[in-house]
């Protein structure tokens, strides 16, 4: 049978959301972003917790830092999706037989449902002793820092732009601590990239230093990663 190629045949592959008694229009119009967006349904296809998975993938098919053998911090890492990549990249799960078998730790505050070949612990990583428990954990440093994490959204742009920079400061401050030379750090920033007071120590212990906006993110979405390599020590 010959496929429908007619525009109004794609049209109408369209998934449309009626706004319900009770929820506000916005709620209608995330729902309907939900079931239209082909990585919320990949990630389904492919097992993976969140369309967040393939944000990470794509970063690594560009920069290849998880690689076999390699030892990955999560920061943030609720729910799941970035680990789940991580284990698979890195061979934490010794499948690959013939490459070096890597370790990935995930932190949170909140409580994470495991992650077959992932070692997943409750932790505030801005707290004192953060990265030294994260060393005894790893049993040495790090060759990995990741992060996307997000602070809850005011509203407001700018605040929320100062909210998810200071995030990626704490988190880079941990990577400085973590890292082993030559690591890589990858976090979520904001459209603009990092504050250039961040960008510049970035710049100043690594050696190379990149914003980038993965395919995954949405269009309409404000974010970028920064792509630190190569760290100094």
């Amino acid at each position: 049978m010959a496929k429908n190629t007619s525009g109004r045949g794609q049209r109408d592959l369209t998934v449309k959301v009626k706004t319900a008694r009770g929820r506000k229009l916005s709620s209608t119009r995330w729902l309907q972003r939900q079931l239209n967006d082909p990585y919320v349904k990949r990630a389904r296809d492919e097992g993976f917790r969140g369309r967040a998975a393939f944000k990470i993938l794509e970063l690594d098919e560009k920069y290849r830092f998880l690689v076999p053998g390699a030892r990955v911090v999560d920061l943030g890492c609720a729910p799941g999706g970035w680990c789940q990549v991580a284990v698979s990249r890195v061979n934490a799960l010794g499948e690959r037989s013939g490459k070096a078998r890597g370790h990935v730790l995930g932190v949170d505050l909140q409580e994470v449902e495991p992650i077959a070949g992932a070692e997943i612990h409750q932790l505030d990583f801005m707290a004192d002793g953060a990265d030294e428990q994260v060393k005894s954990w790893l049993d040495g440093p790090a060759d990995v820092v990741m992060s996307d994490m997000a602070a809850s959204s005011s509203g407001h742009k700018a605040t929320d732009h100062l909210r998810i920079v200071a995030l990626c400061e704490a988190a880079a401050h941990l990577a400085f601590d973590v890292l082993q030379p030559g690591g890589t750090f990858v976090a979520k920033v904001l459209q603009g990239g990092a504050e250039d007071s961040l960008q510049a120590e970035l710049k100043r212990r690594f050696k190379s230093v990149a914003n980038v906006k993965p395919p995954a993110s949405r269009s309409d979405s404000s974010e970028k990663f920064v792509v630190a390599q190569g760290f100094r020590g």
